[in-house]
Formats: structure tokens, C-alpha cells, sequence
């Protein structure tokens, strides 16, 4: 029987149980202590960061973030209008103002002219959101205007472990990045966060805040109010596992997305957004459709055992963050986004298949 290809489900390998299990046979206490350190170590040198602090989960590394980087009570923060939900929830958990801004129809990334528009005397950063791990070139001329006018840029980077931008990884461009170790990215703890950066200020904030704001573990001496934002030595144990095979990891996501490319390129009705392979690893295969289109097509997948994901909405207009304004780019690519599978379990044939379904349906 040909097996249903879901739009995404996590590889974990025996590799992965296996440190699982010689964790747990160690005796160790489960919650974080060496494991955590050294999986925080792991993503300093792969990202080139000088430090690293581990969260929960990528939203958790988001808010840590902003409130090292002092964002407070209404003060404003520029934000995609395209984006997961949880870039803009850091924000308003941290107690700032969210400002949308349109996104650029080429890399569906913020459109860093509109955003520097948008700063204002009550900006206090920016956050820029590697959609699929692509990046506009010029975000480090975009991170240095801003530092001259004293707002920071924060790096939503959950989807782009493996992406870089003039040879550099993206998280590690602006005063802080985050990453996203859920169980659809790039590499997954099952849930889990990293925020890095270059700033010994931030990072030591950072250490202090994750941990109830105490100078150290142990200690019932208090320097600031803080929260438990603590990992698992449990999960790090696993983050440890995938981050030994990357490498491989960051090959497949590519192969996989060229194999796509490779199938659809020139099929009319169907645009693959650009991707440059040699510095962007894809969370997601991403095509765009007509919008009137998408709904149909979907179906069609699903009748015959494949699933597919409509892209994030354009924020403004939902009701949890409902803002007025004009967003014509975020609304037209919410609109025609479509993600197909893109899991590393994927093999070359059930890409092949998928593909013949979408041309299948193309072709009437």
C-alpha cells in the first residue's frame, strides 16, 4: 500500500535513541547541566556566535532576546507582516508594540527600505525574519544603520540553521538571533529554543534572566526579577545527536528542494520563489499558486495520500493582531503560498510523486 506523505514529520534516528538511552544511563539529573552546556557550545561553532543561551522553545528564545535587549512597555518593534505568530507574541509578552511592515516579493523577507521607513523615536528594534532561511543581500548595512540610530535588530532565524549571508549565518548578523529546534525544523529537540550572540552585555542579561535572575544555579540570591526558561539535559542529549550530522541534514533539505525545482521549474501556473542553494538551507518546499487555485489543489493532494500546509497569514489581519494599514505583498503571498512535503524522511520517488500530482493537476 503507498504510504500517506504528510507535508512534514521529524527524522529521529536510531542514533538519536541511542544517546537518549546512554543519557539516561548515565544517572544524570535530566534537567539541564553539562549536556545543555555542550549543546549550547555545539551551536556557537556551527553558527560562529560567541554565546549561546538555550530556551524552551524558539518564541521563549524571541522574548529572552528582546527583554536582554531592554524592550519594555510599549515600546515599538518593527515586525514582518508575514510571519509565524510567534515573532509577534515575543513582542507583546515582552511588553512592546508591534509595528507590521511589508515584506520584499522576492525573498519574502521584511522589505528592509519600507522598515527603515518605518523607524521611528519609539523604535526600539527591529526584528528580521530569515523566512525559509533566505535573506535580502545588504542586511548588514541594514544592522549598521540601525545601530547608528540606536535600534537593535533582532534575528528571528527559527527556520534557517544551515543559511547564511555573505558568509555569515544568519542569527549571528544583528545584536541577537534565535533559533527553533521544534519538531518541523531543521534539526528538532521535540520542542526548544537558542538565542546567540556577539554581545557579552546581552549574553550575560541573558544567563541571568532564563535562570529566575539569579547570578548562578544554586544560589537563592536574587539580582533581578527573572523566569524559569531552562532546557533538559534529556533534549539536549538529542540536539547533540542531530547537530553531529548537520552537515547531512543541510544536504538533504538542499537535494530535496532542488529535486522539487528540478520537477515543477517552467510548469506554468507555478512559481518556485528565488533560492540560492549555496547559502540557503530550506526549512520548507515553498511554491506559489493562484490563490483561487491553492484550495483545489490541496484537495487534489489529499484524495491521493499527500498533504500540503497553506502559508502563515498576513498577521495584521487576524484577530489577535489586528492593525490597520495596506500590506499588498505580505496578503498576496499569504494568499498563493503553498508548503508541499519537505521532511527529511521524504525519498526521491515520493518527491517524484508529488510532483506528478501537482502537474497532474495543472494539466486539467
Amino acid at each position: 500500500m503507498t504510504r500517506y506523505i504528510p507535508q512534514m514529520e521529524p527524522l529521529v534516528t536510531e542514533g538519536d535513541a541511542r544517546a537518549v538511552n546512554e543519557y539516561l544511563a548515565s544517572g544524570g539529573w535530566l534537567t539541564e547541566f553539562t549536556q545543555t552546556r555542550l549543546f549550547e557550545k555545539s551551536i556557537c561553532q556551527y553558527t560562529g556566535a560567541r554565546f549561546c543561551s538555550i530556551a524552551p522553545s524558539g518564541t521563549l528564545a524571541l522574548f529572552l532576546a528582546l527583554k536582554a535587549c531592554d524592550i519594555g512597555r510599549d515600546d515599538e518593534v518593527i515586525v514582518p507582516d508575514l510571519t509565524m505568530a510567534a515573532t509577534a507574541t515575543a513582542v507583546m509578552l515582552a511588553g512592546g508594540k508591534v509595528v507590521f511592515a511589508d515584506i520584499d516579493a522576492t525573498t519574502l523577507c521584511l522589505d528592509l527600505d519600507r522598515a527603515g521607513n518605518l523607524i521611528s523615536e519609539r523604535t526600539k528594534a527591529v526584528i528580521f525574519v530569515s523566512l525559509n532561511g533566505r535573506s535580502p543581500q545588504g542586511l548588514g548595512e541594514f544592522v549598521a544603520r540601525c545601530r547608528r540610530r540606536g535600534v537593535k535588530v533582532i534575528e528571528d532565524a527559527a527556520q534557517s540553521l544551515g543559511s547564511f549571508e555573505a558568509g555569515r549565518h544568519l542569527g549571528t548578523i544583528g545584536d541577537c538571533g534565535c533559533f527553533s529546534f521544534s519538531s518541523q525544523k531543521i534539526i528538532t529537540t521535540g520542542q526548544g529554543g537558542a538565542a546567540v550572540t556577539n554581545d557579552e552585555q546581552i549574553h550575560k542579561k541573558m544567563s541571568l534572566l532564563r535562570d529566575f535572575g539569579r547570578l548562578e544555579g544554586g544560589s537563592d540570591h536574587y539580582l533581578s526579577i527573572g523566569w524559569n526558561l531552562k532546557f533538559t539535559d534529556l533534549q539536549a542529549a538529542i540536539g547533540l545527536s542531530q547537530m553531529s550530522r548537520l552537515a547531512e541534514i543541510v544536504d538533504r533539505k538542499k537535494s530535496l528542494y532542488g529535486l522539487y525545482r528540478e520537477c515543477l521549474s517552467g510548469v506554468k501556473g507555478i512559481e518556485i520563489p528565488m533560492t540560492d542553494l549555496t547559502n540557503v538551507t530550506p526549512w520548507f518546499v515553498d511554491v506559489l499558486i493562484d490563490k483561487d487555485l491553492k484550495p483545489p489543489l490541496m484537495k487534489h493532494l489529499h484524495e491521493n495520500g499527500v498533504g500540503s500546509r497553506d502559508f502563515y497569514p498576513a498577521l495584521h489581519a487576524e484577530p489577535a493582531f489586528a492593525t490597520a494599514g495596506t500590506f499588498p505583498v505580505a496578503e498576496a503571498v499569504s494568499g498563493r503560498g503553498l508548503w508541499l512535503p519537505s521532511s527529511l524522511r521524504l525519498e526521491d520517488d515520493e518527491v517524484r510523486r508529488v510532483c506528478h500530482l501537482v502537474l497532474q493537476f495543472f494539466a486539467g
